[in-house]
């Protein structure tokens, strides 16, 4: 049977480390807005969302409509947000914002990131970014997942490296973040957020394990499920083995008794 074609590892770097090699290979272009403006589409939004993999605060999505001139994006750089540093992000989310037809800026909280799963919590922030557009859209272009909206589609790998308007709205929704933990960081400073934005730095971890999660900690995500004290009574109430004969009592309140995992989060499917 084939197999998919596979750039080849070199020896001694990290998969990750090659994938990041490999995404600053990639141009970010117009190229998929010209084609879809070649079959007739006029008004294109690039969406995209940050804050998918962090375990405190909301997930955010960007939804951007950018004029077909877009040279001086390109020359400014713009690309996936990931590869840029904070001060390169602002200075482009700044041109963007001055120069999109519109734009708009959603988040979904971590309650119900713990209650939908992740993967359709980002969905969920992308379709309420592209509701709020001051535009209607002809055409979305999306980085590599589908929503649930009646506006023609496109998903496109790796497409905030790839399409200036999924890059433009990576910029925007991630300094849009950023600067939202930073605020939260005055609120709980314990957990260092203004330097990790959430994500789970050894940092992030070592405060979690100190001082616990906060309502705003996504608590279906294993390092905040691990932290969490009252994870397992929380586990126990749901499945009901609160409920114990007294022959099962000892074991129950035995401290040094094995507990169950408190589980770990697994994303939900691609909907097509």
């Amino acid at each position: 049977m084939a197999s998919l074609f596979r750039i080849p590892i070199p020896s001694g770097v990290t998969p990750a480390t090659a994938k990041q090699h490999m995404l600053k290979q990639l141009v970010c272009s117009n190229a998929p807005e010209q084609a879809l403006r070649y079959h007739g589409y006029r008004v294109i939004a690039g969406v995209d969302e940050v804050g998918r993999g962090a375990l405190f605060g909301p997930v955010v999505a960007a939804a951007v409509i950018l004029p077909e001139k877009v040279g001086v994006l390109a020359r400014m750089g713009l690309t996936d947000s990931k590869q840029l540093d904070r001060e390169q992000r602002e200075k482009l989310d700044r041109k963007v914002r001055s120069m999109a037809l519109a734009f708009a800026v959603a988040e979904v909280d971590a309650e119900t990131i713990d209650r939908i799963n992740i993967y359709q919590a980002s969905r969920l922030a992308m379709l309420l970014a592209v509701q709020q557009l001051a535009v209607k859209p002809d055409h979305l272009i999306l980085d590599a997942m589908l929503i649930d909206h009646p506006c023609a589609q496109t998903k496109l790998y790796y497409g905030d490296a790839l399409c200036l308007s999924i890059a433009a709205a990576s910029v925007v929704a991630k300094v849009y973040r950023d600067a939202l933990m930073c605020e939260f960081d005055k609120q709980h400073p314990q957990y260092g957020l203004a330097s990790h934005k959430g994500y789970a730095t050894p940092e992030h971890r070592r405060a979690l394990t100190e001082h616990g999660p906060c309502p705003l900690h996504r608590r279906s995500f294993a390092p905040v499920a691990a932290a969490d004290p009252n994870a397992v009574l929380d586990e126990t109430l749901d499945s009901g083995d609160l409920f114990l004969g007294s022959e099962d009592l000892d074991l129950a309140t035995d401290p040094g008794a094995p507990c169950p995992d408190s589980g770990t989060w697994v994303a939900g499917k691609e909907l097509l």
